[in-house]
């Protein structure tokens, strides 16, 4: 049984497609028919049991059915979803760029590195404080008020310093350290408010416990020069004599050396400071300076604060200098052109931690909220006074006025506005 369709049989050699051919001459070129891919792909149906006739193609260049087309040739990029044309949405085959997304990243992974930044110094610089002062040593203490009180010292301390330094600075080779000044900082609601204790005011050394043998040592009514309690037995005898002649109880410590003011202030490039008419000379202090508005390094700015000679001797005036220096030191240091210089802040902040001595409670928390309020009264936002002083006690020592020193203390127990004037 023959099935192949009319026209298709091996006997039927009129058009010799796909069979052998024993024609000597070489068969002209045929005409490929495109096989239709389904009965709906023609213009009709295929007739039952046959192939339909297809459209024959052009000379072999040009293709004359429009539904047919390779691609071949036309430049398209195989692959891609649009056009190759220089019109087309993607005409060099690569997407536009999404900018809301890169932003997006962008701004996470900046915020990322400022808060790793700010974590590790936070840790870096929480390592290098010195918890040293205890105050739980100090006894039989003023209850708690209202806000918080610092007792601020700088003190002589010669730690760090090399013996050509200690010459440069003019801080001699005294062996132990004592006290060149003293402030209280209360910070509150109502207003911060920093009192000057003149280091020689006259006070009693009540009994104290020792710091380091622990033995309690009875008062017995000894008048003597404020600096000569941390002299005797350091930060926590200073403390309790401090409490003990005021009422007031000291919540923090902080204390800085020589070294470490003077590389605080070379850190951030100088202070900025107004010498009054008729200049500075102090020979014992190493203070040289011409009247008017000048930039201190900071060997000069310790001849500066430490100076009393150039003052009539007058340690009231010294401390007046002292707040003076402070309140232009806090704001050159408290800057945006050292806040966010990394190359100015690390110096700045490493100086002076290097050499800052607190009480073991003293959190960077508890030490940032001081330089603030330092900042901010020895920038006129607050009250900065010398403790009232009402004369001379018969030592020689300057008294302090007792009726307004109450009336102060009072009013900083109770976090009010400070109205006593010196």
């Amino acid at each position: 049984m023959n099935n192949w369709p009319e026209g298709w049989h091996g006997d039927n050699g009129g058009d010799r497609y796909g069979r052998g051919s024993a024609n000597a001459q070489p068969e002209g070129a045929r005409v490929m028919r495109q096989v239709g891919r389904g009965p709906g792909s023609g213009p009709s149906a295929p007739p039952r049991g046959g192939v339909p006739p297809q459209p024959p193609y052009d000379d072999g260049y040009g293709y004359a059915d429009d539904n047919f087309n390779s691609g071949y040739n036309t430049g398209q990029v195989y692959g891609s979803s649009g056009g190759g044309g220089p019109e087309g949405p993607a005409s060099h085959g690569r997407a536009a760029p999404n900018w809301r997304r890169r932003i997006k990243w962008t701004a996470i992974t900046l915020v990322t590195l400022l808060i790793v930044a700010s974590v590790s110094t936070y840790f870096w610089a929480d390592s290098k404080l010195k918890r040293d002062v205890d105050l739980s040593k100090v006894i039989d203490r003023p209850e708690a008020g209202e806000g918080t009180n610092y007792l601020i010292v700088g003190s002589d301390s010669r730690e760090g310093l090399s013996a050509e330094e200690k010459k440069k600075l003019r801080t001699g080779s005294a062996e132990g350290k004592r006290t060149d000044s003293m402030m209280i900082l209360h910070v509150g609601d109502n207003g911060n408010t920093m009192i000057s204790l003149p280091r020689d005011s006259n006070v009693e050394i009540p009994s104290f416990k020792g710091s380091d043998s622990g033995k309690l040592y009875e008062g017995t009514g000894r008048q003597v020069k404020l600096n000569a309690a941390y002299a005797e037995d350091g930060p926590e005898l200073l403390v309790r004599t401090v409490e003990a002649n005021t009422g007031l109880r000291i919540d923090h410590y902080a204390e800085i050396g020589f070294a470490g003011f003077a590389k605080i202030v070379d850190a951030i490039g100088g202070v900025e400071i107004t010498i009054p008419p008729g200049g500075m000379k102090d020979t014992k202090s190493g203070a040289d300076f011409e009247a008017g508005k000048q930039t201190l390094s900071g060997e000069e700015s310790l001849a500066f604060v430490r100076t009393r000679y150039a003052l009539k001797g007058s340690d009231l005036d010294r401390t007046k200098n002292q707040q003076k220096f402070l309140a232009a030191l806090a704001s050159q240091t408290a800057t945006p052109s050292t806040v966010l210089n990394p190359f100015k802040l690390y110096p700045t902040m490493g100086a002076g931690l290097d050499t800052l001595t607190v009480d073991k409670d003293m959190s960077l928390w508890n030490l940032a909220s001081m330089f603030w309020a330092m900042k901010g009264v020895t920038g006129g936002e607050g009250k900065s006074m010398n403790m009232p002083i009402s004369g001379n006690a018969a030592n020689g020592n300057l008294q302090w006025d007792e009726a307004k020193m109450k009336t102060l203390v009072e009013q900083l127990k109770n976090d009010e506005k400070v109205t006593v004037t010196e």
